[in-house]
């Protein structure tokens, strides 16, 4: 099982919720520990909550703890530190706690942040977190988000149609078979009518 895959079962599916995104992270201080923080991970209950969880593994254990947690509403802006070049690095201010990190990848930062700003667009209504020397990419355009709503949304009408065609097919073998029932009852009955006649 994978690492994300852990953290979400372990972590959050007792408590009614559901992650929606992960990055492996380290702090960017002389002392390197691994993190994964979950980005956007909100609750089902109603209202929904959403809130950004830094879990740890500790070395030789296997399952996850809960490091912090802040509430979305709690996040006052997001740094990817240089908008010229994919770097991993990135830092949160919070409303009282201010966190520097470094994600596995650019690319993986990248994802936490597509993932991290659509969860406060679709959340927060009224004060959003300031994103800031972050790439465009990241704030829309061809985000992996939007590439994958349109793949999804692609897949669905895909699988629409593919219904309707079997539909269809099936309404038909229905007809055949119905028209082959009605027509082996009549060559019976027929059968059956010869029989009885030759018969005398």
């Amino acid at each position: 099982m994978s690492a994300k895959a852990a953290i979400s079962k372990e972590i959050f599916a007792p408590l009614d919720e559901r992650m929606l995104g992960a990055v492996q992270v380290k702090r960017r201080t002389k002392k390197k520990i691994p993190f994964l923080a979950t980005g956007g991970q909100v609750t089902n209950k109603k209202p929904t909550q959403a809130s950004i969880t830094k879990v740890k593994q500790f070395e030789g254990s296997t399952s996850f703890v809960r490091r912090s947690q802040w509430m979305l509403e709690q996040l006052r802006q997001v740094n990817g530190i240089d908008p010229n070049r994919d770097s991993a690095e990135f830092d949160l201010l919070f409303e009282n706690a201010f966190d520097q990190w470094v994600a596995s990848t650019a690319s993986e930062k990248c994802t936490f942040f597509q993932i991290l700003h659509h969860t406060c667009q679709r959340y927060l209504t009224d004060r959003k977190p300031e994103f800031i020397n972050c790439q465009s990419k990241i704030m829309g355009g061809n985000s992996i988000l939007h590439s994958a709503a349109d793949s999804v949304s692609s897949a669905v009408q895909k699988a629409s149609q593919a219904l309707n065609e079997r539909g269809e097919r099936l309404g038909r073998a229905e007809e055949k078979t119905e028209d082959l029932k009605n027509s082996a009852q009549q060559f019976a009955e027929t059968a059956h009518k010869l029989a009885m006649k030759h018969k005398c």
